[in-house]
């Protein structure tokens, strides 16, 4: 594996992006809503293993194209293996977004779960923009981390004993001030595409709802819980010092350290294997018209 962070994190990716979308919302989204009847170029900003490719282009009207771009080498690797074995039409580009250049060719550019992780979205969600020919579309799919933690279910256990939302809102916060990254992303980026320029600008919610019962096939469950488990929820906390020491480097008062960290150890002890849980990612997907 290499250096990048994200080269490293190629199963996390895989296992977790199942939790997301329904298929049959896509394609509505596509067919009814974004009303694409004629093959298009799209682009992919920070397209990873190239998860939003396989899922759009199936449902794209036939001579349709993807493009994904990401700096990470064996993120690519792995895309173009998983590509190899399908029938779509992609290529890739290597490189660090935030540097490159990207021909003004596209018909739509699309990004997922990337701008969350950029110092400065605007200037990505600008080139994601340059990117695109005139009547073409931006689409972005981020998430709001504070509302998916509003979104969870765990019976027989009350919210607030495993969640603190006002602590968590007061962490992203101040995370979010100190290095530039937004979890919370979601609900600014139809403003952000506002204010840069494009028309028609509207932001819908992603459908999924992840429900996990004593109903559910044993491998399937099984399945379910590593991804959920992967994505963070009820993983245990750690050491306490430890655990408490980098709250507080992050912004929390000791007291509400201590909160936090019983609340997440309270979680890990009591999600298991016959737990009953319901869990709404809720990612924003937030789009809007370019127009020259």
């Amino acid at each position: 594996m290499t250096d990048y962070y994200w080269d490293n994190q190629i199963d996390y990716l895989r296992n977790t992006r199942k939790l997301y979308y329904n298929d049959d919302y896509l394609e509505f989204l596509i067919k009814m809503v974004w009303k694409i009847t004629n093959p298009i170029n799209i682009i992919d900003f920070g397209c990873g293993y190239g998860f939003l490719g396989l899922k759009l282009l199936p449902m794209l009207p036939e001579g349709s194209t993807y493009t994904g771009v990401d700096k990470g080498e064996e993120l690519l690797c792995q895309a173009k293996k998983i590509f190899n074995h399908t029938s779509l039409e992609a290529n890739f580009i290597q490189g660090d977004i935030e540097e490159i250049n990207i021909e003004c060719k596209y018909g739509v550019a699309v990004c997922h779960a990337f701008l969350l992780h950029m110092t400065d979205a605007r200037k990505i969600i600008q080139k994601m923009i340059d990117s695109v020919s005139d009547g073409g579309r931006v689409i972005c799919f981020e998430p709001h981390w504070i509302s998916n933690m509003a979104s969870y279910y765990l019976d027989g256990i009350e919210q607030s004993q495993i969640v603190n939302l006002g602590v968590l809102q007061k962490l992203y916060e101040a995370d979010s001030k100190r290095n530039g990254k937004d979890g919370n992303i979601g609900p600014r980026v139809p403003i952000m595409l506002s204010q840069l320029g494009l028309r028609d600008v509207e932001c819908r919610v992603s459908d999924k709802v992840n429900i996990f019962d004593q109903n559910t096939e044993f491998e399937d469950k099984e399945a379910l819980y590593s991804a959920l488990k992967e994505e963070g929820l009820g993983q245990e906390p750690g050491e306490w010092n430890e655990v408490i020491e980098r709250l507080m480097a992050r912004g929390l008062s000791r007291e509400e350290a201590r909160t936090q960290y019983e609340a997440e150890e309270s979680l890990s002890k009591n999600f298991k294997l016959n737990s009953g849980l319901t869990y709404t990612p809720g990612m924003k997907i937030s789009y809007g018209v370019v127009r020259r």
